[in-house]
């Protein structure tokens, strides 16, 4: 709200404030709420009443004494901290699959951030089919010229930034792609998984929906568990891991069956 000279009034100031705090906890990943009342000059009241406005819409978690926008076991991390996490890794790994896709495929691509580095690298492997239910996605897609573009819709989440429920698994189930690139947020050596069942439902579906499926996963996400168990890693034609992954865990993981692939960066 503005005022007849164009400045900004007292009302948008909250809001403001919760967008830095916000930015602040994704670039640090956890902070205490002391933290937060010196680095923005206000109330520990008026920090925990910001920090309940954004956990209600799903940008951080409280915990005792502070908050974070890291992922656990049982919550996924908001997309805003996904965006800022490994880049260069996902970036290697994006290109080492680019090498997988042909002009005239299908290409599912899912919600994950590792699938969006993907999506840059595109533009001149056309013509293109490529669906996907990532919001970030469909908007960087929807201005590539030859890239015939499937929106997958269903309940939007505000904290992936995506489509997913039941209506997107239902939509998903009436394709059949030749490719899938896909992540998750924790790999252990014999399965992948993730935290949230919704997610879980509408990434099985794509599973069952591709004929070559690609696991792409920084070497963050190894040696983690989460809540629910999507699939095994030998259900993928390709795990893609980057090169920072040690010698002896890519071992492991081949010597449990997956047909895992170094990514250079």
């Amino acid at each position: 709200m503005t005022d007849a000279d164009g400045d900004t009034t007292e009302l948008s100031r909250p809001a403001r404030r919760q967008a830095e705090i916000a930015e602040y906890v994704v670039q640090h990943g956890s902070v205490s709420a002391n933290d937060l009342v010196e680095a923005f000059g206000v109330s520990v009241m008026t920090v925990h009443r910001d920090l309940d406005e954004l956990e209600r819409r799903g940008v951080v978690r409280k915990y005792r004494g502070g908050v974070t926008a890291q992922p656990t076991s049982v919550f996924e991390s908001n997309v805003a901290y996904r965006m800022t996490a490994a880049h260069a890794e996902k970036a290697a790994i994006a290109r080492h699959a680019r090498a997988m896709i042909e002009p005239g495929m299908s290409v599912m691509l899912d919600d994950s951030t590792s699938a969006l580095a993907l999506v840059d690298l595109l533009e001149d492997i056309t013509p293109l089919t490529v669906a996907t239910n990532f919001l970030p996605a469909i908007s960087k897609l929807a201005g590539y010229r030859d890239v015939t573009l499937l929106a997958l819709g269903g309940i939007y989440s505000a904290t992936h930034d995506s489509f997913g429920g039941m209506p997107c698994a239902e939509a998903v189930q009436a394709l059949h792609t030749d490719l899938l690139f896909c992540s998750v947020s924790a790999v252990s050596p014999t399965h992948a998984f993730h935290q949230e069942q919704e997610i879980v439902l509408v990434k099985q579906a794509m599973l069952r929906s591709a004929a070559t499926k690609v696991l792409l996963v920084d070497h963050g996400k190894l040696q983690r568990t989460a809540l629910h168990r999507l699939a095994p890693l030998t259900d993928f034609d390709a795990v893609v891991v980057d090169e920072k992954t040690p010698a002896d865990l890519v071992k492991t993981l081949r010597d449990h069956g997956a047909s895992v692939e170094v990514a250079q960066l």
